[in-house]
């Protein structure tokens, strides 16, 4: 019986995916015969951005360099916020009763998609970079400070034990225990968390909050797509090259 039990425990979070698979594809009712007629539907929209206007260039470049700076000073915010929340979380240095709330704090920042973060910021702020900054660092402070507290609470407790025996406090042990060892993982996150954050501000002008995005959604719903094109390509290199950085960066930090 006791064998039969741990098989069933064994196989059972597979049937449960296998059940949910089966589930979704029963219940979607998705047509796929829909698939292969829209394949011409996309070639002539493809065709209606060739050639692209690089006449636009000059302002396609300012939208990415807005982009990049929403990105620059989200992640800084959320790297400022995160120092705080990520120690808060971490049950190694924080007491339970500020290591539930906190937690459950960066729960709820992370809950909702950064679009929808961003369209909350836009109705209270308005339009511009600023509702896309306060989103960039609403959002990357729950995922950052997650990842803060996880490196925290995997370093060896024992450095910071004798140095709370010996009198440190809080900041201390942080300092000199803590950091030394949570370093990389903590430098290897952020470069991620930065990465994301940038691709994410490639959107966010679709819902009105600054960058490139508002350019793209300016052309697209103005049924200039040669322009549309233009930056769309201009995005495609940016990512490219953002992802570019990142693995050196990541090698560098290794």
């Amino acid at each position: 019986m006791t064998g039969r039990a741990g098989a069933l425990a064994s196989w059972w979070p597979g049937l449960l995916v296998a059940a949910l698979v089966l589930w979704s594809a029963a219940t979607l009712e998705a047509d796929l015969s829909r698939v292969a007629a829209a394949g011409p539907r996309l070639g002539a929209f493809i065709a209606r951005m060739a050639p692209p206007d690089l006449s636009v260039w000059p302002e396609v470049l300012d939208g990415l360099l807005e982009t990049l700076r929403i990105a620059v000073v989200g992640t800084l915010g959320a790297i400022l916020l995160s120092a705080i929340l990520g120690p808060a979380a971490a049950a190694t240095v924080s007491p339970g009763w500020i290591v539930r709330p906190a937690r459950v704090l960066l729960a709820l920042l992370r809950a909702v998609p950064l679009i929808i973060v961003a369209m909350l910021m836009v109705s209270a702020v308005g339009l511009g970079p600023l509702p896309g900054i306060l989103a960039v660092l609403i959002h990357g402070t729950g995922m950052l400070a997650k990842y803060y507290a996880e490196a925290i609470d995997d370093v060896d407790p024992a450095a910071a034990a004798a140095l709370e025996s010996a009198g440190a406090g809080l900041l201390q042990r942080l300092r000199f225990a803590v950091w030394p060892q949570m370093a990389p993982a903590a430098l290897r996150d952020t470069i991620f968390r930065f990465e994301l954050n940038l691709r994410e501000s490639l959107i966010l002008g679709v819902v009105g909050a600054g960058g490139i995005g508002l350019h793209i959604q300016t052309y697209v719903r103005s049924f200039q797509f040669e322009k549309a094109a233009t930056a769309t390509l201009a995005v495609v290199a940016a990512v490219l090259l953002i992802e570019a950085l990142n693995g050196a960066l990541r090698r560098r930090v290794a």
